[in-house]
């Protein structure tokens, strides 16, 4: 070993682009060497289909609004293009590396795969590699005998605080250096982009506002799809790529003062970050959510692909105005609100009768917040793919009529339709011959006929999947399913703690 090689330390970030209440980086900071922060664009990643520019512009953001807090250390993240063990062996030439310090990540196959290359290489090179748990999510469990109060205890520990002295650091000069030996990565963006920006100092903003005044008709206006987007948080993207952690957000949470119904909007808030850890810890014991059902009895089910029907769906040209609206409203924007994310599976899943695959990477690519550990689990229980939740087919003009009432959000994403009377907003199908004179409009021309018989269809999925939940080896699949992933006292699910 070269004595002469400085020693360092390496944070390697993830989805953890944030300083404070950082593990990984709390404990890097104890050792009396220098760190280094670093964040690889991996090929695997780019090129992989459930990724997308919006997501790369996310993280660039966020990456430069850590060198923004950086600056004042002297110091910056080192972004490159590259893999994570070309990028240990490229900085092996110069610096001794003791330590890699980083989250746990619940990813897709891909990182799975890399993480256990990069642990044989750390093996193998004498590189101590420490990673920490993420938001409560843990590996290696065999059921969820205790997972609740372990996630609850994890939630309460005090938050790790980012207080560090310059030299704990790799100067901006070294780094410069290193940035000449391979490709850095250009970390502008578009600054003119209807996607909520990345970066802490902005979830922070979008937090402070949900709990200084948002919060207040968070219930009340959950499920609709134009109100929630104001009425929700907005801290998915934040949360999904680690800007801010759970903890911070449940504590802040925790801290707010509140009476009456407005407390009970913030822990029903609570209630769905426990939610969202839920689902990625079932994900992280059952990584074949990627590829398969989790149940494995539906294996057997076979569904024809209709890529006539997929691109309609793609592209909000089903027929079906809520649909196509929100479709449409994710492709431009990544966001919607649970309830219409549902209902966009839903109806590709059983009205059109397409594989919940087939689903996934369009959908993956658009939403911002794309989670691995809330993606598949929820794609197959909305697809009615897990034997143990109620089959929810939803119905696209009762949620319409129930939750746009005013075909305010159709309106606005599906323009063709904005200058129709209000019941032919929600079904421009029901216009006659001469309310299409009338209206100037022509179905089949300005707006797309539905694909598919919305009654028919329904009934077949339905008829489907409930007799489908009959079949003996879906059922002791089922039981094997609730054995391993169901929390004994499912009411602890909610914040009863206040």
């Amino acid at each position: 070993m070269n004595t002469s090689r400085e020693p360092i330390h390496i944070v390697w970030f993830k989805r953890d682009l944030r300083l404070h209440d950082h593990e990984a980086i709390h404990e890097a900071l104890k050792q009396n060497e220098r760190v280094l922060f670093l964040f690889v664009f991996e090929q695997l990643l780019l090129n992989d289909p459930h990724y997308s520019k919006r997501h790369w512009d996310f993280i660039k953001e966020s990456i430069r609004d850590l060198n923004k807090t950086l600056k004042a250390y002297n110091t910056k993240v080192l972004a490159i293009n590259s893999d994570i063990i070309s990028a240990c062996n490229l900085l092996s030439n110069t610096f001794h590396i003791k330590t890699v310090y980083s989250h746990q990540e619940t990813g897709i196959q891909v990182t799975f795969d890399r993480d256990k290359s990069f642990k044989r290489y750390c093996k193998n090179n004498l590189i101590s590699w420490q990673e920490y748990n993420t938001n409560g999510v843990s590996r290696g469990l065999k059921n969820r005998e205790s997972w609740f109060d372990n996630w609850n205890t994890f939630m309460a520990q005090p938050l790790f605080s980012f207080s560090p002295a310059n030299e704990n650091f790799l100067d901006l000069n070294v780094i410069q250096k290193i940035e000449s030996h391979c490709q850095a990565t250009d970390l502008d963006t578009s600054p003119n982009k209807p996607f909520q920006p990345g970066g802490t100092k902005m979830g922070l903003k979008y937090l402070q506002s949900f709990l200084d005044e948002r919060y207040k008709d968070y219930m009340f206006h959950i499920s609709k799809p134009d109100k929630s987007r104001r009425s929700c948080s907005r801290l998915s993207p934040y949360i999904a790529w680690g800007n801010l952690s759970i903890r911070q957000v449940y504590q802040a949470s925790k801290a707010q003062h509140t009476f009456g119904s407005q407390k009970k909007q913030l822990a029903a808030f609570r209630s769905r970050l426990r939610w969202q850890a839920h689902f990625i810890q079932k994900f992280e014991m059952e990584h074949v959510m990627e590829k398969v059902s989790v149940n494995k009895g539906y294996h057997k089910l076979k569904k024809s692909i209709s890529e006539h029907y997929q691109i309609a769906w793609q592209t909000g040209q089903t027929g079906f105005p809520l649909v196509d609206a929100s479709m449409r409203c994710l492709n431009e924007t990544g966001y919607l609100n649970f309830r219409i994310c549902a209902l966009l599976v839903s109806f590709f899943t059983h009205i059109l009768w397409q594989p919940w695959q087939n689903a996934s990477k369009h959908l993956s690519q658009q939403f911002l917040d794309f989670e691995p550990g809330i993606h598949f689990p929820q794609l197959q229980m909305q697809a009615g793919e897990t034997g143990i939740n109620n089959l929810r087919i939803y119905n696209p003009i009762k949620n319409s009529l129930e939750h746009d009432p005013e075909g305010i959000f159709i309106k606005k994403w599906v323009p063709e339709l904005r200058n129709l009377e209000l019941p032919f907003v929600h079904e421009p199908y029901l216009m006659t011959t001469l309310d299409q004179q009338f209206n100037n409009f022509e179905l089949g021309v300005n707006y797309p006929v539905p694909i598919v018989d919305l009654k028919l269809k329904r009934k077949r999925a339905s008829d489907t999947l409930w007799n489908m939940k009959k079949n003996l080896h879906v059922r002791n699949e089922s039981i094997r399913i609730l054995n391993k992933h169901t929390i004994d006292n499912r009411s602890q699910m909610l914040d009863n703690t206040d």
